[in-house]
């Protein structure tokens, strides 16, 4: 399961660091402190992607 978990991470953390992204370049209000938040975005992403991809994981094994 954690092969499975780990594959599962990899796809889900890159679009949720993309949503993150997008939504701090879309709009004019945080883009003015992009170079500080799209980081934040990005790693946000990832580690929110982690609990979300072993539930995946456990409810498709």
């Amino acid at each position: 399961m954690f092969r499975l978990a780990l594959l599962i991470w990899v796809v889900l953390g890159t679009t949720l660091a993309g949503v993150g992204v997008t939504i701090v370049v879309s709009n004019p209000d945080l883009y003015n402190q992009g170079m500080k938040l799209i980081p934040i975005a990005a790693i946000a992403g990832f580690v929110i992607a982690i609990p979300l991809s072993f539930m995946i994981g456990k409810k498709i094994s």
